[in-house]
Formats: C-alpha cells, sequence, structure tokens
C-alpha cells in the first residue's frame, strides 16, 4: 500500500508534533516539582480580559485544533482512507471498539463512585504522540498499519467529539443552540452558492463560538463545524480547505498543542499522590486505556472479520492490529481535554491527570516493545518501495 504525498506529509508533522510534546510534558512536570511550585500553576490562573489564562489555551486556541482535526476528518472522508466504505469500515470499527470497552471498564470500575462523569476519558487517542511511535518503530512495520492507525485516530476523534457534545454540557440553553446552528445553516447556504471568500466564513464562525459557548456546548466544537462548511471542492491544493489545512499545521503542532501541554502537565507530584493512584477513578482510566485499548480494538476487529463485515489492510496481520491497539492507549490531549469538562475539583483533574500521563507511558512502551519484537525489520529495498 503506498503512501500518499498528502497522508505523508501529514503524518511527519504530527510525529514530530509528538517529540516535542514528550519533551515539553517531561520539562513542565520537572520545572513544577523541583522550581517554581505553585507560582507556575497560579499564572495559568491569571485573568485576562476577565477570564484565566488557560480559559483563552483550553477553550478559544484549540478550537483551531479541532478546526485542523476537522479538516482531516473531512479530507479522509471525501478523498482518503475512508472514502471507499469497504475500506474504511475496519478502522471504524476498530475505533468504536477502541471507546466502548475502554469506556465500560471505567464504568465497571466506577459505577459507585462519585467519579463516573470521567468515563469519557479512557476512550481517546492521541494522533501526535501514536504516530510518533510508530515512526520509532517504522522499519519493523507496514506501511498499511500508519494509514490504519490514523484513520482509526481520526475516527477516534469524531467519536471524542460527539461524546463532549453529548455527554459534557453544562447549563444548557436551546435558545443559544439555535442560533448557533442557524449561523451554521447559513454557513453551509455559502458553501453550496459556491462563495470562497473566507470572510463569510470567518466571522460568522466567531459569532457560532460565542453562541455554543452560551448555549453550554463546549465551543471548540465550532473547528470541526466550520471545517465542514468551508468549501473543499476536489480537495487539491487550490481548495480553501486545504490552505486552511496546510497554514494550521504547523502552528498547531508547534505553537498550539506545546501551549496546552505546558498549561495542562504542570502536575505538581506529592507522596500522597502516588497512593489516589490506587483509587477507583485513577485505575479506571489507567485500565482503560492500558488495557481497554488493545482488548477492544482487536475484538471489535476480530469479530468483524469473522463476520467479512469488513478486510484487513495490505501487509496487516493481527498482531499488527494488537500492537496499534496499544499504541492507540496513548490517550493524552483529548483525553487531558476531556478531563477539564468531566471534574471540577482540582485534587481529582490533577491525579486525573497524572494517571492519563502513567497510562500513555506504558501504552507506549508497551506498543513499542510488541511491534519490535514481534516483527522482524524490513529489507532497504522495501523500505524504498513503500516511499
Amino acid at each position: 500500500m503506498r503512501i500518499t504525498k498528502h497522508f505523508r506529509a501529514f503524518f511527519n508533522s504530527e510525529s514530530s508534533s509528538g517529540i516535542i510534546l514528550i519533551v515539553i510534558t517531561l520539562l513542565t512536570i520537572v520545572t513544577v516539582n523541583f522550581f517554581l511550585h505553585e507560582h507556575y500553576l497560579g499564572f495559568w490562573k491569571t485573568d485576562l480580559f476577565g477570564k484565566p489564562f488557560d480559559f483563552w489555551i483550553n477553550d478559544v486556541l484549540m478550537t483551531f485544533f479541532f478546526l485542523l482535526v476537522g479538516f482531516e476528518i473531512e479530507r479522509e472522508v471525501y478523498i482518503g482512507e475512508l472514502a471507499n466504505m469497504k475500506q474504511a469500515l475496519l478502522p471504524i470499527i476498530a475505533a468504536i471498539g477502541g471507546m466502548v470497552v475502554p469506556s465500560l471498564i471505567y464504568i465497571s470500575v466506577n459505577l459507585e463512585s462519585g467519579s463516573i462523569s470521567g468515563f469519557g476519558i479512557p476512550t481517546a487517542t492521541d494522533i501526535a504522540f501514536s504516530l510518533t511511535v510508530l515512526t520509532i518503530v517504522a522499519s519493523r512495520i507496514p506501511s498499511s498499519l500508519k494509514i490504519f492507525l490514523t484513520a482509526l485516530a481520526i475516527i477516534d476523534d469524531i467519536g471524542a467529539i460527539v461524546i463532549i457534545a453529548i455527554f459534557y454540557t453544562k447549563d444548557f440553553s436551546i435558545l443559544y443552540l439555535s442560533i448557533a446552528f442557524a449561523i451554521f445553516g447559513l454557513l453551509f447556504l455559502f458553501n453550496r452558492k459556491g462563495i470562497h471568500n473566507l470572510l463569510f466564513y470567518f466571522i460568522p464562525g466567531i459569532f457560532m463560538w460565542i453562541f455554543l459557548y452560551k448555549s453550554g456546548i463546549h465551543p471548540t466544537v465550532t473547528g470541526v463545524l466550520l471545517a465542514f462548511v468551508i468549501p473543499f471542492g476536489n480537495g487539491d491544493e487550490k481548495s480553501p480547505s486545504y490552505k486552511i489545512q496546510l497554514r494550521l499545521h504547523k502552528p498547531v503542532a508547534y505553537f498550539i498543542l506545546p501551549l496546552f501541554a505546558i498549561a495542562n502537565t504542570g502536575i505538581l507530584i506529592s507522596s500522597a499522590d502516588f497512593v489516589h493512584l490506587l483509587s477507583v477513578n485513577s485505575m479506571g482510566i489507567i485500565l482503560g486505556l492500558v488495557v481497554g485499548k488493545p482488548l477492544g480494538i482487536t475484538f471489535f476487529c476480530w469479530a468483524a472479520l469473522k463476520l467479512k463485515i469488513c478486510v484487513l489492510f495490505e501487509n496487516l496481520k493481527m498482531k499488527h492490529i494488537f500492537g496499534a491497539g496499544m499504541v492507540a492507549g496513548i490517550g493524552f490531549t483529548m483525553s487531558m481535554f476531556i478531563t477539564l469538562l468531566a471534574f471540577e475539583q482540582e485534587e481529582i483533574i490533577k491525579i486525573s491527570k497524572l494517571s492519563i500521563i502513567i497510562a500513555s507511558i506504558l501504552s507506549a512502551t508497551f506498543g513499542l516493545l510488541f511491534l519490535t519484537f514481534s516483527n522482524k525489520p524490513k529489507k532497504v529495498t522495501e523500505i524504498f518501495e513503500e516511499n
């Protein structure tokens, strides 16, 4: 299976972003615990135009991350790996299994606790980190596994967006939601009329963000909605969708996501926190990501293949699917994001973040070891043929 130019550019961008996020996360944790302590954590709560600084990162800047995610989903649906339904079904079914099983594990562990709202945390897969892991073992895996995991992670993002929109809505207002969707309908009309002037999309898009925020739905969903109304055309380099996606890649990968990591991974760890890692909330997150992800993805794929609902990608075997399932347990960005929506108590948020980091490290380690030792290294000629 040959890797297209667009996919290769996306893969390289996301994997390099993942390396930066790993370094920043480690530096942030070290900085908070050995140098700045409370001063660092208090900085993100500094008032800026009537809102804390971290609001402008988590609610405003992350909208651009979701806009980029929306463009990537759109491209995959129209002309990418999800355009062919027979081929798309495998990562779709895998993603469903990778969300359902971790969620059920979390719910079963937390059924009698007060932290059931965190069920969405272990359902996410971080594209940047997961592709970084595959980059490390690229010489031992078929190129089709990169495409499979990328498609799975993108569909996973769709699921996370739906979960956020449905389950993490506070003080819901049907009036403001109706206004937001009326604006979305207007933008859709602009799209159908062939209007390519981006001002006709971004200015109303700002108001759509405001009304979604007032409706109680997390306003970052605006990014995904906006992506699907900006003209896609045939997806070539002249389309407005492609141009914006190209321009967003570097700011999102090298500024917005690192800034999000800096603001949200500054965890002050005490000896007592390690006791809290045995809490039902923490165990639900860790078991959901480390165990639930590979089990859900592998079992759902195996069942779908047995029922002949779909077929394996070229050169893929079930061991590759299981390895990808382990790597998919790296939740990080989206899991951190859902944590901020699921809980309000600072202590639970802190322990949840720490659990996500531990689970992501374990998933990355297990995935790396499994994919390394269960696959033979490729010959040089095979690598050239894929490229």
